[in-house]
């Protein structure tokens, strides 16, 4: 099996934190992603990295979006 190597835009989830984000940048070993839908960046490893599917990248946009719409978060 080959390892998953991230490029910039690549929707991707960080198993460790079991969230989706997009790659917006890399730092040292890290990898910056954002949420789907916008948010704080947070670093991960590439290794906890894996591609998601346009759904999943869709379906944790409307997570964001539907907590936005019910104000539980920003």
């Amino acid at each position: 099996m080959t390892a998953y190597n991230p490029q910039l835009g690549d929707a991707v989830e960080d198993t460790q934190r079991q969230k989706v984000g997009k790659v917006m940048g890399f730092v040292g070993p890290y990898v910056q992603l954002r949420p789907v839908g916008g948010g704080v960046e947070w670093d991960a490893h590439p290794d906890w990295l894996q591609p998601v599917t346009l759904a999943e990248t869709l379906s944790a946009g409307l997570a964001v979006a539907d907590a936005r719409s019910r104000k539980e978060c920003p």
